[in-house]
Parts: C-alpha cells; sequence; structure tokens
C-alpha cells in the first residue's frame, strides 16, 4: 500500500479492516497472505554453470578465436602420421588459453553474486504481532499487510509499517541503510500531505531493515517482500543491466575489424591461388584446394592475437582481486576498466567519507570564576578509535589524566548525567568482533564516553581490566546504575530540545533531575555552574556569552562538532507533581539549572580516505563530497581528508543546494 503516508491511521485501518487494538484473524492472516504475498523476498534464481561458462564465450575475439581453434582441429586430422602432433598442438593451446579465461570470469562473477546477497542480513527475525487479540512473537516472514506490529528501542522494523499509535512521547528511527545519513529521524502518526514525498518526508512510515533508536509505537504493515523500501534496492540491483565499457567496446570494434580483413586477407589468398590447384605436386584439384585453404587458414590463426583475451582477462583479474581486498564488490571483470577510465568520483560522505559511528572528542568545563564574572573555561580532549569501542583517555594540555573523575570532579557528575540521561547501549558483538550500538547514534557516544571516563573507584577500575569485551561494554555504567536508579523519564521534544530523567540515590534516597539538550536551550535555563572545586555558583552575563561563544566554536570550528549541553537540576520537583504524559508542560520542570559541561562529538572520517584522495589526485581524479550536512561540518570534514588545504580560505564561499555540493 504505497500511498498510506498520506492516508490516515484511521484510513489505513479501514482499507485492511483491521482493529488496532485485535489484529488480523486467522482467516485475514491467509486471506491477506493470498492477495499481498508474505514477507519474504524471493531469491533470485541462479544462473546454471553451463550459461555462466557460456557467457564468456561470447566476445567476438573469444569466438574468432574457437573458429579458428576448430579449423585447424579439423586439417590436423588430414595431416601425415608425423606431423599431426604438432598439426594438434597449436588449437589444443589455443583452447586452453580460452579456457582459463573463462574460470577466471566464472568464479569472478560467482564471488559478486554471494556479496550483492549480503542484503538479507537487514531482514528481521522475529516481530512483535497483534493477531486474534494476543501478542505473538512470530517469525518476520510470517507478517502479511494489515498485521498490527508494536516496535520499540533497540528493533529492526520488520516490514514497511505506517504509525498508528505512539506509546511514547517521541519516536525516532535510523534510516542509514536507505538514505545514508547518521542523523535520526523524528516519527509520527500524522499524515504527510505531498503525494510526491520522497522516503525522507515520510515521517509517518518505518521502514523494513531500519531500527528504532528511540520510543515505542503500534504500526500497521502496509508492505511486505518486495514490496518494501529497501526490496526495491535489491531488486534494482539484480535487475540493474551490465553497461558496456570502453574497453569492452574496443575489443568489440577490434574484434569486427580484425575478422573482416582476416576474412578478406584469407578469400584473397585462396582465390590468387586457384590457378595452383591443379599443379600435379598436389596430385589433384581436390588436393590443391585442400592445400591452399590449410595456408588460409594458417595465415588467419597467426593474425589472431589469441594471447590478447588472456592478457586482458589476467590484468582485469588482478585488478579485480586488489579491490576485493578493499572490499569491493565486482559483478563482471570488464567493470574494473571503467575504474581507469574515471576523471571524476562523487562520493556520499556520511558512512562513505566517514564511519557513520558518532565519537565524543572534546569537553569544555568550567574551572573557576574571576571576581569580574568571567569563566576561565577548561578544554578536554578525547581520544579512542573513532568508533564505539570504550578504550580511549582523556587529555587535558597534550597529558593523558589517569584519573580523570578525580582531577576534574565535574567529569563526574557529567558521566553519571550522560550514562542516565540515555536510552542507548553499548554491546560487544561476538559474529563481527567489533562493539555495536543500539539506539541512537549520539546518545551511543555519550555511553562511548562514559566507558572512556571510567570511575572514581580505582579498584572498581583495576577489576574493569580484566574483564571480557562483553562485560567491558557496561563497565562504568552498571557502576553508576549501583548508585543511581532512574526512576521517571521526560522524553526529548523538538520545541525544547532537550530531555530529563529524574533518578533517586540509593545511599540518601534522594531525587535528582540530569538534562542533556542543545546548548543554546539548556545555557538559557542554567542558574548555576559548577565549578572544579565541586561547588556551583551563580552564571553571570559574562560566562554564560562566553559559553554560547564555545558552542559557535565548537559547531563552526575546524572541527565541526555537534554540541549537547549537559546539567543537573538539584532541587528537583517531586515526582507527584509531574506529568510525564505533558510534554508541552516538560520546560517548566527544565529550570534552575546547574550547567555542568559540553560535549562535542563528530561523525569521523575513515583512517584510508585521506591517502585514497591523495592517490586519487594523483591519477588526475577529482573528488567531490555530496553530502545533506551542513555547511560547516562538510567543510571540516573536507578539510580533514584533504580536499581542502588546512588554511584555504573559504569565507568568501557561499554554497547552498546543488552549488555547494559541485564545489565540495
Amino acid at each position: 500500500m504505497e500511498d498510506a503516508f498520506y492516508r490516515t491511521a484511521e484510513e489505513v485501518l479501514e482499507t485492511f479492516r483491521v482493529h488496532k487494538d485485535f489484529g488480523l484473524t486467522e482467516e485475514q492472516v491467509a486471506l491477506h497472505a493470498r492477495l499481498y504475498g508474505q514477507n519474504t523476498v524471493s531469491r533470485e534464481e541462479g544462473v546454471p554453470l553451463w550459461q555462466l561458462v557460456l557467457k564468456q564465450f561470447q566476445d567476438q575475439l573469444v569466438v574468432i578465436l574457437l573458429f579458428a581453434a576448430g579449423i585447424s582441429f579439423i586439417l590436423a586430422l588430414f595431416e601425415e602420421a608425423d606431423d599431426r602432433v604438432t598439426a594438434f598442438f597449436e588449437p589444443l593451446v589455443i583452447v586452453l588459453i580460452l579456457a582459463a579465461n573463462a574460470a577466471v570470469g566464472v568464479i569472478q562473477e560467482t564471488n559478486a553474486e554471494k556479496a550483492i546477497e549480503a542484503l538479507r542480513e537487514y531482514e528481521p527475525d522475529t516481530a512483535t504481532v497483534l493477531r486474534n487479540g494476543d501478542l505473538r512473537l512470530l517469525r518476520a516472514e510470517e507478517l502479511v499487510p494489515g498485521d498490527i506490529v508494536e516496535v520499540s528501542v533497540g528493533m529492526r522494523v520488520p516490514a514497511d509499517c505506517r504509525i498508528i499509535e505512539l506509546a511514547s512521547t517521541v519516536l525516532y528511527a535510523d534510516q542509514s541503510i536507505l538514505t545514508g545519513e547518521s542523523v535520526s529521524v523524528s516519527k509520527s502518526p500524522e499524515p504527510i500531505a505531498d503525494r510526491q514525498g520522497i522516503i525522507q518526508d515520510k515521517s509517518c512510515m518505518l521502514f523494513a531493515g531500519c531500527t528504532v533508536v528511540r520510543g515505542k509505537a503500534k504500526c500497521i504493515v502496509t508492505g511486505v517482500g518486495e514490496r518494501t523500501e529497501i526490496g526495491k534496492v535489491r531488486r534494482n540491483i539484480a535487475e540493474t543491466k551490465a553497461v558496456t565499457t570502453p574497453l569492452k567496446r574496443r575489443l568489440d570494434e577490434f574484434g569486427s575489424f580484425l575478422s573482416r580483413v582476416i576474412l578478406f586477407i584469407c578469400i584473397i589468398v585462396w582465390l590468387i591461388n586457384v590457378q595452383n590447384f591443379w599443379n600435379p605436386e598436389h596430385g589433384s584439384a581436390l588436393r590443391g584446394a585442400i592445400y591452399y585453404f590449410k595456408i588460409a587458414v594458417a595465415l588467419a590463426v597467426a593474425a589472431i592475437p589469441e594471447g590478447l583475451p588472456a592478457v586482458v582477462t589476467t590484468c582485469l583479474a588482478l585488478g579485480t582481486k586488489r579491490m576485493a581486498r578493499k572490499n569491493a564488490i565486482v559483478r563482471s571483470l570488464p567493470s574494473v576498466e571503467t575504474l581507469g577510465c574515471t576523471s571524476v568520483i562523487c562520493s556520499d560522505k556520511t558512512g562513505t567519507i566517514t564511519t557513520n559511528r558518532m565519537s565524543v572528542t572534546r569537553l569544555l568545563l568550567v574551572d573557576d570564576l574571576s571576581p569580574a564574572g568571567n569563566g576561565k573555561l577548561v578544554e578536554l580532549e578525547v581520544t579512542g578509535h573513532g568508533d564505539f569501542s570504550p578504550f580511549g583517555d582523556v587529555l587535558y594540555g597534550g597529558s593523558t589524566l589517569a584519573s580523570p573523575l578525580k582531577a576534574m570532579p565535574q567529569l563526574a557528575e557529567l558521566s553519571v548525567v550522560s550514562a542516565f540521561c540515555n536510552d542507548a547501549s553499548i554491546v560487544f558483538n561476538m559474529d563481527s568482533r567489533h562493539f555495536d550500538k543500539i539506539g541512537e547514534g549520539t546518545e551511543a557516544a555519550l555511553i562511548t564516553l562514559v566507558e572512556k571516563l571510567r570511575t572514581p573507584d580505582e579498584d572498581y577500575n583495576a577489576g574493569i581490566q580484566s574483564m571480557s569485551l562483553f562485560q567491558r561494554a557496561s563497565a562504568a555504567r552498571t557502576y553508576w546504575s549501583r548508585l543511581f536508579e532512574r526512576v521517571a523519564t521526560l522524553e526529548f521534544t523538538r520545541d525544547r530540545k532537550s530531555m530529563s530523567v529524574f533518578c533517586r540515590r540509593f545511599s540518601d534516597d534522594t531525587l535528582h533531575m540530569f538534562v542533556k539538550g542543545a546548548p543554546e536551550r539548556i545555557i538559557e535555563r542554567c542558574q548555576y555552574v559548577r565549578l572544579s572545586n565541586g561547588k556551583h555558583s551563580t552564571i553571570t552575563p559574562n560566562l554564560r556569552r562566553q559559553l554560547l561563544e564555545a558552542v559557535t566554536d565548537l559547531s563552526a570550528g575546524v572541527h565541526a562538532l555537534r554540541t549537547l549541553a549537559i546539567a543537573t537540576r538539584d532541587d528537583p520537583p517531586p515526582l507527584e507533581t509531574i506529568d510525564v504524559r505533558d510534554t508541552v508542560g516538560f520546560a517548566r520542570y527544565e529550570s534552575n539549572l546547574t550547567f555542568i559541561g559540553l560535549v562535542g562529538m563528530v561523525d569521523p572520517p575513515r583512517e584510508e580516505v585521506r591517502a585514497a584522495i591523495e592517490t586519487s589526485a594523483l591519477a588526475g581524479i577529482r573528488v567531490i563530497v555530496i553530502t545533506g550536512d551542513n555547511k560547516a561540518t562538510a567543510e571540516a570534514i573536507c578539510r580533514q581528508i584533504g580536499i581542502f588545504d588546512d588554511y584555504e580560505d573559504l569565507s568568501g564561499k557561499s554554497y547552498t543546494g546543488r552549488e555547494f555540493e559541485g564545489a565540495l
């Protein structure tokens, strides 16, 4: 049901004749399975081996060589017994060369097809489905259009769904596998008026293979199997027809030209010697005709460069092997040649130039206040692997802080806020041997920061060193969870651009409020600031201005970081006075805050990108980065990877839309 995004939730439910609190009956499931199909993607029928082999012999030069080898083989049968072995040698060599050529091509195409099947990894295994009024856990492939499913944080969406009801104040989904952008997208049940809307516009839809990073919702399945957006991507890849490359085109042209020339010369040579057919040395005119026909065929075989297909195939195979080491999928050997003809490379930024893994790289704290009201700001650098690995250090002035939470007391409070004002988590994937996120990338970056900061307990920190990688993913967070309990949440909303949680300390049963959000919104609500001595002081107009300027410097500077402000409220209102469903009134609770610090994070470029761009420049290839990110962030990334020089002045350049994409 491709028009579900501009219909209301009630209209979609009526179309499938289903109640949101009851789901489909078993009879309806069977009917919808027949009408719309189930949630499976039909596997593309594999090409038989004999067809793959036959495909390798469709090149014109190869056909000419096969024809010449066949003629040579037939003529060898008429040779004298003493010369027959030598006569068979030439066609045998030609056949062996062509067989090796075909084997390389078949192996390459088989490997490419296996790589394309990797898209199946985005198909979820199970789904929580409402049927006959009961909530069940079913295999995702059993879903049919009209099924009511529930999705929540960390779940992969099992099919294309229309949101009908939110079970939380907000809902965010990661659509990077379809759109390439790492920023999660806000979702709501409201229909979209624009019927020409693209994927990014369909805020009331969840797409198969995407991940829910925040919130919970009830949805109705509108598309399954190949009718989903990810299914269309897979089908388009499978249906893509091979484009004739310049090398293939030139070889075909050369083969056609050579075949005509050779055929013409052979006929001329044979006709010139017609008068010699009756030479007494041949015994008869027929023997003479055969003799000069052999000469013509020998001339043709000699003129054909039988080594050319083998040399071309070998070169392409070597190029394919080198690209395979870089995880590049090459579906057919001739397509490797297009890289040699490339003059411009247009690349997406998120996930291609960058790792698509947010990482905290800068922290900003307030050390002290001068009598004039100016703050002494302290900037810390956070190191690591540029992913969600919990291993890294905190640097101050270029020196590593051995115990950062003791050296900077505000960091302990910042760590607690980051750990609890957060719905994401980090896990160690045993299959890939990497740390992966569950939830939104920005929040996962904060959890990674918590793990890098470790804890104020040195004995516990010593024990962390001996933990398994699975335990290490949440070691520091586990420590803090023994001290605090999260009891209520004021979820993020667009209007106030912040999230708050209420936590109770076990030791004294006191209530604390932790807040994170957009710096400009948080700073204006702060009345106090936490200093390095652990005390709080009234925030001054000068300090407020300094902090806002620091946000601008971090956001638009060389690093172009995405910034978040961390704060607390020391005297939160009693829980019984708070209505967590009143999202409009959340802002009034987030007042009289105490500013803790700023967190700057970035989606770092891949380590190998800069060297690749330098190599491209040496080869005369221009690299263009195309992104939907803001100008400052794009410029900063382009400086880091070498597209712009570190000191190149871009202040006089102003790009918007397509102009900016082309300039980068």
